[in-house]
């Protein structure tokens, strides 16, 4: 197994000499301590054309992180997964927000947003599989991450997915890591 840049400091954008998420169309499982932020492995590139499937931020905390590594947020978009985010008016793109246990609204919005990254260079994030998993069955989990993987696959986009080996069961954590091509850790 490789590992991705170790940082916990939520510092995005970084060069990306190994290549650790290429090619374009790889699908990546990134394993998440729960102080960890999927977003800081990510290399400069992932920025340009960004779409986050987000269970564990607001759109106004992934817009400032985005500035804050001086990306502009207008090259991103994000789905919801937090009913709070209704109220966010910032550069963001966003889909409406959806509750996390609605694995159908969230796949509705997904496949609504994808149409928005660019073949071949764009970038796709799950950020907590983790609290999907708190709010649905595994089974019904898993079967979402298969079609979400398949759809960001075909597309030829680059899919980054954070999951916690610590609140997952090992049993489904295999099942989520047999989905995709490659494996790091974020330490």
């Amino acid at each position: 197994m490789e590992e991705a840049a170790r940082s916990r400091d939520g510092t995005l954008g970084r060069d990306d000499p190994r290549g650790a998420f290429a090619p374009a169309g790889s699908q990546t499982l990134v394993r998440t301590p729960t102080d960890a932020d999927p977003l800081a492995a990510l290399p400069t590139r992932a920025t340009d054309t960004l779409l986050v499937v987000s269970a564990r931020d607001h759109p106004k905390r992934l817009e400032a992180k985005l500035e804050r590594a001086g990306h502009d947020p207008a090259n991103a978009g994000v789905v919801p997964v937090v009913p709070a985010a209704r109220d966010y008016d910032g550069d963001l793109w966003t889909t409406d927000p959806v509750r996390p246990n609605d694995l159908t609204g969230i796949a509705m919005r997904f496949s609504d947003a994808i149409r928005h990254v660019e073949p071949g260079t764009g970038w796709v994030v799950l950020d907590a599989l983790g609290v999907l998993l708190m709010y649905a069955d595994s089974d019904r989990v898993c079967q979402f991450f298969q079609t979400m993987t398949n759809r960001v696959r075909a597309r030829e986009v680059r899919g980054v997915y954070g999951a916690n080996p610590d609140a997952i069961s090992d049993e489904t954590f295999e099942r989520l890591r047999s989905m995709c091509d490659r494996e790091h850790d974020l330490g």
